[in-house]
């Protein structure tokens, strides 16, 4: 237990003077007459039970000074959900507008985003688009509406040209440097490109993947278009301990969504407890010897006469 004042409790030495007063002092001894009386009684017991009676003030005053001292309590430890900072890396690239399933690789893209944000309720999302330029579309929010809302804006084909190429590199720098300036919970990158990109090679790749590592920002990369997926990409992911994925249609697109969300598992911590105000044992201590007191004063009292 801890006060919040602990200085106030030198104060209870008041009430200690006072107890000790009642219970040491040597007066009220006064032999009164009584016809009838028993001269042998030395009239110990009513003495104990009024020394009793007094103390109670005494004690009211003790309880009171505890209060004022502001008792503590430490709370039980609580499981806290750790939040997770996910940045959806999205390509762009006029490659994008490639037939997948019945839309474009671009709109399956964002339709497994959707469905991905409801997998992962209290995270915070934000949405990056890129080309041969990197543009921060959403910040990280909790507010899912404004990522659902993204999708028109930013369809590959009507986008100016500098939006036409693949630097994957470039993209992975910016989210980095957004995950970065949040200090609190877990990074995470998920890439969804199509493409080869230029930015990677010559080890730029595993100078990108060390600098994320550092960092402690996974990233998964889902590769949307055909073929195998590029090795850089494969390395990146690898060495961050995410994973690349290529599906090749929809429902493998939405399934490696889920899969992704299994492997990023929610994660809790054990928090300390927190200090709490410890008033209601004291309060009720105090309430109860008052009323004690009072119930005494109606005729348990030392009287001369």
């Amino acid at each position: 237990m801890s006060f919040q004042h602990p200085l106030v409790l030198f104060a209870l030495l008041i009430p200690a003077f006072l107890l000790a007063w009642v219970w040491r002092r040597r007066s009220r001894r006064a032999v009164l007459p009584f016809d009838h009386g028993d001269a042998t009684s030395s009239g110990r017991g009513w003495r104990i039970a009024l020394d009793i009676a007094e103390s109670l003030p005494a004690l009211v005053l003790a309880v009171v000074i505890v209060i004022l001292a502001g008792p503590l309590q430490v709370g039980m430890p609580t499981a806290k959900r750790v939040l997770t900072n996910i940045e959806f890396c999205v390509d762009v690239s006029g490659s994008m507008i490639a037939q997948f399933g019945e839309g474009t690789r671009y709109d399956a893209a964002m339709a497994a985003i959707d469905e991905f944000l409801d997998f992962r309720d209290g995270d915070a999302f934000g949405l990056t688009f890129f080309g041969n330029e990197v543009l921060h579309w959403v910040p990280l929010t909790t507010d899912k509406s404004a990522i659902r809302l993204s999708p028109p804006f930013m369809k590959p084909g009507r986008l100016p040209r500098w939006f036409g190429g693949t630097s994957i590199g470039a993209a992975l720098v910016a989210c980095r440097k957004v995950l970065t300036d949040r200090e609190e919970g877990d990074r995470m990158i998920l890439l969804i490109s199509d493409g080869q990109s230029f930015d990677l090679s010559g080890g730029r790749d595993l100078e990108i993947a060390k600098q994320l590592r550092e960092d402690g920002i996974i990233v998964y990369g889902v590769h949307i278009g055909g073929g195998e997926v590029p090795g850089e990409i494969v390395n990146i992911t690898t060495l961050t301990d995410g994973e690349a994925f290529q599906p090749g249609d929809p429902d493998a697109l939405a399934h490696v969504f889920r899969r992704i969300d299994d492997m990023q598992g929610t994660r809790l911590e054990r928090t300390v407890g927190e200090s709490m105000d410890h008033y209601a044992p004291y309060c009720i201590a105090a309430l109860s010897v008052l009323g004690a007191a009072l119930l005494c004063l109606f005729g348990l009292r030392y009287t001369p006469w």
